[in-house]
């Protein structure tokens, strides 16, 4: 009676994992394609958008390719006093190539 349990255990663990992964590939952000050719992290630049606008918080990001620096950014929409601003950060070199307020029709 112990072999059925163990393949039950088994089998439980592997769609406890294959559940795991199919979260983390959702929780994906865009851009996340681009990820590899960047020198700054996610979390860095998320930390770099943070100290720009020190009340906001984070809404939306994306790693796109854009002209301006190295042509890779990141960019956050963030929430701050009742605004949208979007912030964008060199992703090879973590400048920050954007600080402004999104205007009626954003990207």
């Amino acid at each position: 009676m112990l072999w059925p349990m163990k393949n039950s255990t088994l089998t439980a663990a592997a769609l406890a994992s294959a559940f795991t992964l199919a979260i983390a590939t959702a929780a994906a952000y865009p851009g996340q394609q681009f990820a590899k050719q960047a020198t700054i992290t996610l979390t860095q630049a998320r930390a770099i958008a943070l100290r720009a606008v020190p009340n906001g918080k984070i809404v939306a990001e994306e790693l796109e390719k854009e002209p301006g620096g190295s042509g890779l950014r990141y960019s956050f929409d963030m929430k701050s006093g009742g605004k949208t601003r979007e912030i964008g950060i060199d992703a090879k070199t973590g400048k920050i190539l954007e600080n402004a307020l999104e205007g009626k029709n954003p990207d």
